[in-house]
């Protein structure tokens, strides 16, 4: 997320009251997480698995948990007991929550020849380009936006919050909620179905590339890359910070996993489980998912396993 002005270190490190290492005349101009950071963001780490990845990321700022001795040059650190309740801090000072007062925000922007069927909601600050179709009970939430002749599909939802929580086992109510300060962004010609969820990126966008055609009851978690002239079709669900690159088909019930690659041009056929990268241009099969010829070899081999069971067992009485 950008912020809308710089914001001096002293001024980050009084807000969220934290004790600041490193050199004290940066500006922040952006929140991010560490796969999305770029210099001048602001990032977190909490857990000594990521320290070393966060610190020697593009951000200019980072919250931690820790004393660090040696970091690299021209980064500060604002040190603190919890970098997760800091940056959540952050989030919703940034970007707060705006309560609705009507059904399309006054600070809408909507292009000419765009319809909106009755009962479409359109959040604060939302744009929508030219010649789109909004079907009835279409929830756009605030700072979405959509580009030109795109079509949703009655009942879907752009840019809920992320499912993204971090758990604390000291307390009766164990998970806190990561704020969502990210967007979704739908490039123009593309069209999705009725009943579909698309979630806002934690700090960044969930992007939906040009000429992508989204069935209905798809599920497209944060920060998930789609790019141009994909086909999802009906409940698919992909998990969180995924990248689809251009022209990959996912078939019915595909579930993907998150943090990983489907390459250009794959095809992954119904109902497979993607736990992993996946090169392009290659049909795959199965959970997990494999190149589909070769599951395919698998099945037939499973299918005679009872004859082979009673091929053995006849060699063994001797008939």
């Amino acid at each position: 997320m950008k912020l809308s002005e710089p914001v001096s270190v002293a001024w980050l490190a009084d807000f969220i009251a934290t004790k600041q290492v490193g050199n004290s005349n940066q500006y922040a101009t952006g929140l991010n997480e560490i796969h999305k950071v770029v210099p001048g963001d602001i990032s977190f780490v909490d857990h000594p698995k990521y320290y070393d990845k966060c610190l020697n990321s593009a951000a200019t700022i980072i919250i931690i948990n820790k004393e660090v001795a040696d970091f690299p040059e021209g980064k500060t650190l604002l040190v603190c007991e919890d970098p997760f309740a800091a940056y959540v801090k952050l989030a919703k000072h940034f970007r707060p929550f705006t309560p609705a007062s009507q059904m399309i925000a006054e600070t809408a922007l909507i292009g000419e020849g765009t319809h909106l069927q009755p009962g479409v909601f359109v959040g604060n600050r939302v744009r929508i380009g030219e010649n789109c179709l909004l079907h009835p009970g279409v929830v756009i939430y605030d700072d979405c936006i959509i580009g030109d002749n795109v079509i949703i599909g009655a009942n879907t939802v752009i840019g809920g919050d992320a499912f993204y929580f971090k758990r604390r086992m000291e307390r009766d109510v164990q998970y806190d909620k990561l704020e969502s300060c990210g967007r979704v962004l739908i490039e123009d010609h593309v069209e999705i179905g009725a009943g579909c969820t698309l979630d806002r990126g934690v700090s960044g966008d969930t992007i939906i590339g040009q000429g992508t055609k989204i069935d209905n009851s798809v599920h497209v978690g944060h920060g998930v890359v789609i790019g141009k002239n994909c086909l999802i079709a009906a409940q698919v669900g992909i998990a969180g910070k995924t990248h689809l690159e251009d022209e990959v088909i996912l078939w019915g019930q595909v579930g993907v996993n998150k943090d990983l690659t489907i390459g250009k041009g794959a095809v992954v056929l119904a109902q497979s489980g993607v736990p992993g990268t996946l090169e392009g241009g290659k049909t795959y099969f199965g959970t997990p998912t494999g190149e589909a010829r070769e599951k395919m070899k698998e099945l037939a081999y499973v299918r005679r396993i009872p004859e082979l069971l009673d091929f053995f067992r006849k060699m063994k009485d001797g008939k």
